[in-house]
C-alpha cells in the first residue's frame, strides 16, 4: 500500500507537453498579441511626460468623485515620481489594464451565459471554485512552459487568477433583476436580446462594475507574483528587494502599488455606483435643456 502512488503529476505534465508540441504555433500567436497589447499600452503611459499622465488622472479623479480625490491622486502620483518608481509604476498599470481588460471580456460573457442557463452556471461554478483556490503560483508553471520567460506569463496567470469575480458578480447581477420587469419588457415583445441590453444590464450594472472593481483589484495583486517571471514593473522592485533584503526598495515600490491601488479601487468604484460629478453635471444641463424647450 505505501508503493502505491496516483501519478496524476505525470499526467499533467504529459498533457502540458502534448499541447506544447501539437499547439505550439497558437501559443506563439496569443504571446505575440499580449506582448504587443502590453507594450502599446505600456508606451502610451510611458512616453508622455509624467505631469501629463498625472493631469490626466487628475481629471478622471475630479469627474468621478470630486476635488478631493483629484488632489489625492496628483499628490499620490507625485510621490511615485518622486521615489523614482514611476516608468516601473506605469509599466505595471500597463499590465494590470491588460489582463484586466481580457479578463472582463472574458468574465462578463461568461457571467451572462451562467446567468440564462442552470446547466452553464453548474459546470462554470465548480470551474471558478478551482481557480480561485489553486494557488496563485501553480498557473506560472504551465504559462511558463506555454509562453515563456516575460511579461505574457504574468497575464496569462492574471486573468486566470482575476477573472472569476467577473463571472459570479455578472450572474449574481443579472439574476437579481426583478423577474415583473423581466416579464413586462417580454409582454411588450421585446426580443431575449433587447431585455438583456435594455433592462438585465443597466439594472445590474453596479453589481457588475463591482465585479470589475474586484478583478481590478485582484489583477493588481498578481504584480509581485508575475515579477517573479520576468514581468518587470513594481514587481520585479519587490522581488529585487526581497533577494537583496533591500528595505528601502520594498518599501518604495510596495507604496507604488499601494497607490495605484486605491487609485484604481476609487475610480471603479465610483463608476459603479453612476453618481459622479461629471454624471451630475451632465444631468443638470440635460434638465435645462429640457425646461428650455418646454419655456
Amino acid at each position: 500500500m505505501n508503493d502505491f502512488r496516483i501519478p496524476l503529476g505525470t499526467w499533467v505534465d504529459g498533457f502540458i507537453e502534448y499541447i506544447t508540441d501539437t499547439f505550439g504555433f497558437l501559443f506563439d500567436i496569443i504571446r505575440a498579441v499580449f506582448d504587443g497589447a502590453f507594450e502599446v499600452v505600456a508606451f502610451l503611459l510611458v512616453a508622455p511626460p509624467f505631469w501629463v499622465i498625472i493631469v490626466i488622472a487628475a481629471a478622471l479623479a475630479y469627474a468621478t468623485r470630486g476635488w478631493k480625490f483629484a488632489v489625492g491622486s496628483v499628490v499620490g502620483l507625485a510621490l511615485i515620481v518622486g521615489v523614482d518608481q514611476w516608468e516601473n509604476a506605469m509599466d505595471t498599470l500597463a499590465l494590470v489594464l491588460v489582463a484586466s481588460l481580457l479578463a472582463i471580456a472574458i468574465s462578463v460573457p461568461l457571467g451572462i451565459l451562467a446567468a440564462k442557463s442552470a446547466a452553464a452556471s453548474s459546470i462554470i461554478r465548480p470551474v471558478l471554485d478551482f481557480m480561485q483556490t489553486m494557488p496563485a503560483f501553480v498557473y506560472l508553471i504551465p504559462a511558463l512552459i506555454l509562453f515563456r520567460v516575460g511579461v505574457v506569463p504574468g497575464i496569462v496567470a492574471t486573468i486566470i487568477f482575476a477573472m472569476a469575480p467577473g463571472v459570479r458578480l455578472t450572474e449574481l447581477g443579472i439574476r437579481g433583476v426583478d423577474k415583473e420587469v423581466v416579464e413586462a419588457g417580454q409582454a411588450f415583445g421585446a426580443s431575449p436580446w433587447r431585455i438583456l441590453r435594455q433592462i438585465q444590464l443597466p439594472l445590474a450594472m453596479p453589481t457588475i462594475m463591482a465585479g470589475i472593481n474586484q478583478v481590478i483589484m485582484l489583477s493588481l495583486s498578481m504584480v509581485v507574483i508575475a515579477g517573479m517571471v520576468g514581468a518587470g514593473g513594481l514587481g520585479a522592485q519587490v522581488v529585487a528587494s526581497l533577494n537583496r533584503i533591500d528595505v528601502a526598495l520594498g518599501f518604495e515600490a510596495g507604496l507604488a502599488v499601494v497607490i495605484l491601488a486605491i487609485f484604481l479601487d476609487r475610480l471603479t468604484a465610483a463608476l459603479g455606483t453612476g453618481d459622479t460629478p461629471l454624471g451630475r453635471f451632465l444631468e443638470a444641463r440635460k434638465r435645462g435643456r429640457q425646461q428650455a424647450l418646454a419655456a
